[in-house]
């Protein structure tokens, strides 16, 4: 995380150095003209030095501008997406050495190839205001691409849940844990009490499962959770206490996106809390005889559920973290999907993809989501369950989905569930594997009848499948493209090409 006085000395380094270059001057050359030393401009120019009012005077005077212009964050149209970006609050907060980029990498990269880098970061500003991006979802996306680094996979978190684990003793290998056995550990070791009547009076807190109160050491629960759900959270608190991380959110799920360093550490807390409900040796094992099934039965893998007493969206998780690291699957995605009541529209809420940018992803464009996916259609399937019983229903569907014109093929294995908040709302959790000689080798019920294979697309808007039983928009991209298409070739039949 870069300090406030680094990033000055970065703008005025830079500055220096793309005048100099302006001018067609060399350090040396530069160094006779403000009668500053060539080592001491090299230090200037490299962002590791800020020099003293006379020095600045002489600088600017050979430089040929006015001090004020050399010392402030304003710029020439050229430079000033870049000192934008170095004065911006992403940079001051975005932990750069995580993705493998020292501040002095960043700074040499602006000022080795100013004209053309200050033109991409130029574009990038110009695409967020367009689309509306907040700072939020730019942190998100990178925390995104950071468990793309790693495969999602951890080993000093896990290392850390193994610690914890063994300094429970005994109890510490009887899974699944009880919420008794979570609460007390939390109390005896950190002082921390649980508090389950005060949040559901706080009608402004309805939407949120969770509240810890430093100053009283408490831990507000709301109502209506289920035994995993408090599981997922006190062990989500255990993991903040353990890992001592004090730049935290305090409610479940970050209000605000302030900062990337608290989003990351949020993500550490509840890796920590999955894993810890989930031992990876066990873990692995159930997955190997899952997987090692004849035919997709979903009882055998919703039993998984029981088993370690968590939710579907922390089991989906927890096979992203896995599957790859002792598996070798790599090529997956996780989504989460949200309806409304009436089942007219679907929203992508959470995503995570590993190894490259699978089918389907996050659409910011209003466009609807392909009805063909069993992430979808779990959804309506859960609703006409409800509506037939009125009452809460868990299911679990899985297919292979065949994108159009393509040979990506993915087993899809979704859970749906009515929503906390709203019941009478669906979300489901769908985890996506690339269909491949590996996955093969792992799922013996891949080619089992029982497993129905669906071709499907990304949107309405862009699928050219004809005969759609579930199309819910008119395919207006794609028309859109075959237009262009054939003007192009009208166009090229009169020029004779």
């Amino acid at each position: 995380m870069m300090e406030p006085q680094d990033t000055l000395k970065m703008i005025f380094g830079f500055k220096v150095k793309y005048l100099r270059q302006q001018l067609d001057a060399s350090l040396e050359e530069l160094a006779e003209r403000s009668g500053l030393s060539k080592s001491y401009l090299h230090d200037i120019e490299k962002g590791k030095k800020y020099p003293k009012l006379e020095k600045i005077d002489a600088l600017a005077q050979a430089l040929g501008v006015d001090y004020d212009f050399l010392v402030s964050t304003r710029a020439s149209k050229k430079l000033q997406p870049a000192i934008d970006l170095l004065s911006s609050d992403f940079i001051k907060e975005f932990p750069l050495e995580l993705f493998g980029i020292s501040p002095d990498k960043l700074f040499e990269l602006l000022t080795n190839t100013p004209d053309k880098a200050t033109a991409f970061i130029s574009t990038l500003f110009k695409i967020t205001r367009n689309y509306q991006l907040q700072r939020g979802q730019l942190y998100m996306a990178a925390l995104r691409s950071y468990q793309d680094m790693y495969d999602n996979y951890f080993e000093e978190l896990e290392a850390a849940v193994r610690a914890f684990r063994a300094s429970i003793g005994p109890a510490g290998a009887a899974l699944p844990y009880s919420t008794a056995f979570l609460e007390n550990l939390l109390h005896e070791r950190y002082g921390i009490r649980v508090d389950r009547q005060a949040m559901p009076q706080e009608k402004a807190l309805k939407e949120a499962r969770s509240f810890f109160s430093s100053p009283q050491r408490v831990l507000f629960l709301n109502q209506g959770l289920s035994s995993a759900q408090e599981n997922f959270l006190l062990g989500r608190e255990l993991a903040f206490q353990h890992l001592d991380i004090q730049d935290r959110p305090f409610f479940t799920r970050i209000v605000e996106t302030e900062s990337f360093e608290r989003l990351l550490h949020n993500f550490q807390a509840s890796y920590f809390s999955v894993a810890l409900l989930m031992e990876e040796n066990r873990m692995v094992e159930d997955i190997r005889a899952w997987a090692q099934t004849p035919d997709w039965a979903p009882e055998g893998f919703l039993a998984l559920l029981s088993r370690y007493d968590v939710s579907p969206e922390m089991l989906l998780q927890r096979l992203t973290n896995l599957l790859p690291r002792h598996f070798g699957i790599k090529d997956l995605f996780f989504i989460r999907m949200a309806s409304d009541e009436g089942l007219r529209h679907f929203q992508m809420t959470k995503e995570l993809h590993l190894s490259q940018l699978h089918s389907p992803y996050a659409n910011e464009l209003n466009e609807h989501y392909c009805r063909r996916w069993v992430s979808v259609n779990i959804i309506k399937e859960l609703k006409a369950q409800q509506l037939a019983s009125n009452g809460s229903t868990l299911l679990a569907h899985a297919q292979i989905s065949h994108y159009w014109q393509t040979e990506n093929r993915y087993l899809c294995i979704s859970i749906a569930k009515p929503s906390l908040t709203a019941p009478s709302q669906g979300v489901s959790v769908t985890l996506g594997l690339l269909v491949n000689e590996k996955l093969g080798q792992l799922f013996r019920f891949l080619n089992s009848p029982s497993l129905p294979t669906r071709l499907v697309h990304t949107t309405c808007e862009r699928c050219g499948i004809t005969d759609c039983e579930a199309r819910a928009y008119a395919p207006v991209v794609l028309e859109r493209e075959q237009q262009q298409r054939r003007i192009r070739e009208a166009a090229s039949r009169l020029g004779g090409g």
